[in-house]
């Protein structure tokens, strides 16, 4: 391999060390219900907070607020998935990177 090539990849290297650095610390808001529960999570799926108007919160009807927390949970998940996408893709240029 040629040190130009060598080098290409070097800086692709650091630039995709930069993107997970920042899609960890990145956090994105799913939210369900118009509104009344959110899911506060990082780029990495990890869980940071949930918020819940107490509209939701009915002790007769946990089934339903449980069901929100999932589809909110499940609209911060696909916000994530979508930044960490787009983040890795200005990185790779579109290359399909396995594990990434």
């Amino acid at each position: 391999m040629n040190p130009q090539m060598m080098n290409q990849l070097r800086k692709m290297q650091q630039e995709m060390a930069k993107a997970q650095d920042e899609i960890q610390s990145t956090t994105v808001e799913g939210a369900a219900a118009a509104g009344a529960v959110k899911v506060t999570m990082s780029g990495d799926f990890r869980v940071t907070k949930i918020a819940l108007d107490r509209s939701v919160v009915d002790p007769d009807d946990v089934e339903t607020l449980e069901d929100v927390i999932v589809a909110a949970f499940n609209d911060a998940r696909a916000k994530a998935e979508e930044y960490a996408a787009k983040r890795m893709g200005s990185v790779t240029g579109g290359l399909k990177i396995p594990g990434m």
